[in-house]
């Protein structure tokens, strides 16, 4: 890949997360058959919409509406009842190729090969829907004993904050984005990572992708104190210990927990209890240092690569309320955790249902960057699962290493999902989520 995507650095990757969350209200519905023996699917089992009380042809237009040309959508899984009942997969239409090629160069032929046919095989790549699975394996450790409590000091497990005010920062903080610690940016004329400079800088969790080591500042970083900052609401509301920030930084100091508590990297430690137990095949992605955790640190706050269908057990998981190994239910307790959220928080978030200002109805979801979503309803035993286009840029070395050169992708390792973290502006016809999971409802019979 020759000098592409000149646009990469000023646009992309002020992010790889999030949305906004409201507080949204929980109705009642009817409650779904309770499931005698679960287990979890090494393959789905295919049914029919009708045969779970859902019409096929409102789930065709659901999925139609996520498939529209200018989406950039490269596959939809919906479960229901622990079923598969619909799936559709595809590669760049002739369209989106001609306005990337348009937009960023190259020609269209050459979009149209990196983003080829995908099926049921073919990875999505997860952006900060990896948060989420971070925070289980937080929840695991606990049950395990590795961790005590998600209400511990995280200066149990990050010495370097012991001796200072950092040590009353608890790891539930670090969970619900509520640490206070200053947001962490890449400072493009230092090339270095620092405090962020701006609101813009540091939206969406703070652009940290660029630097070879994710890790060292996110834990050398300071708390802040209260007061008036760029990079809180541009300086126009004081910030106070305690108020939701985004942090990607905060996430992957919860990967380094895991890591000084278990002894095992997170990539160790999900395939042994939590990957292999459901099934799932699923590979993290390290930042470029050659030390931190195992050649380089993994990235818990992001870019996990597994299929739409794997990903899709992990919202099943949740909705059995945990692993079931027999008859023998674990993680239950932070399952109920997960599924009682009024808001942000335990790196989940909570969406509304329908697109209503009110959201009356909400569900919890687990959002990424360029629209990565595993939604998952527990009244009505849903998981829907939406990815964009994805290739993985590796061009330096066949590991999952990120390293990003953004006017030189030939020096580049990078995922490139679509349409931003190639670098073309955000398209107004990205399915809204809360749209998306509307139509769906209204296939239930």
């Amino acid at each position: 890949m020759r000098k592409t995507f000149a646009s990469l650095l000023s646009l992309i990757l002020i992010s790889c997360g999030g949305g906004s969350s409201s507080n949204p209200v929980t109705i009642d519905v009817p409650n779904t058959p309770s499931i005698v023996n679960p287990t979890h699917p090494l393959i789905w089992e295919n049914v029919t919409p009708e045969s779970v009380g859902m019409n096929s042809s409102y789930l065709d237009s659901a999925i139609d509406y996520a498939f529209q040309d200018g989406s950039y959508t490269q596959a939809v899984v919906v479960i229901k009842d622990g079923k598969l009942i619909a799936e559709r997969y595809r590669g760049i239409t002739d369209n989106e190729a001609n306005n990337l090629a348009s937009e960023l160069g190259e020609n269209s032929t050459f979009y149209k090969n990196l983003y080829a046919q995908r099926d049921k095989d073919s990875f999505i790549s997860s952006w900060s829907t990896a948060k989420s699975f971070t925070s289980f394996l937080i929840g695991i450790a606990v049950e395990l004993g590795s961790i005590g409590s998600i209400d511990d000091s995280a200066s149990d497990y990050i010495s370097e904050w012991s001796s200072d005010e950092r040590s009353s920062i608890t790891i539930k903080e670090l969970l619900d984005m509520r640490s206070g610690l200053v947001p962490i940016c890449f400072n493009s004329s230092t090339q270095n990572l620092s405090e962020c400079q701006s609101a813009a800088d540091s939206s969406s969790g703070g652009n940290i992708v660029y630097a070879d080591d994710q890790m060292s500042e996110c834990i050398n970083r300071n708390l802040a104190s209260n007061g008036y900052y760029s990079w809180y609401e541009n300086g126009l509301n004081i910030f106070t210990r305690g108020a939701f920030l985004y942090s990607n930084c905060d996430t992957m100091v919860l990967g380094e927990i895991l890591f000084r508590s278990t002894g095992q990297d997170i990539q160790t430690y999900a395939e042994y209890n939590l990957f292999s137990k459901i099934g799932i095949d699923a590979s993290w992605w390290r930042d470029y240092t050659s030390l931190g955790q195992s050649n380089g640190n993994y990235l818990a706050y992001c870019c996990l690569d597994s299929t739409a269908r794997d990903f899709a057990k992990f919202g099943q998981m949740l909705l059995l309320g945990g692993i079931w190994e027999g008859s023998n239910q674990k993680y239950s307790s932070y399952v109920e955790l997960i599924k009682n959220l009024q808001s942000y928080g335990l790196q989940f978030w909570t969406i509304c249902a329908r697109p209503q200002s009110n959201c009356e109805e909400s569900i919890i979801s687990t959002i990424g960057f360029d629209g990565q979503y595993i939604t998952i309803d527990f009244d009505r035993n849903i998981v829907v699962v939406r990815a964009s286009l994805y290739a993985p840029i590796q061009n330096l070395s066949q590991d999952r290493k990120m390293k990003l050169n953004p006017n030189n992708l030939s020096q580049s390792n990078w995922i490139a999902t679509v349409p931003n973290a190639i670098g073309a502006s955000l398209r107004n016809e990205s399915p809204n989520i809360s749209t998306f999971y509307s139509l769906i409802l209204n296939a239930i019979n």
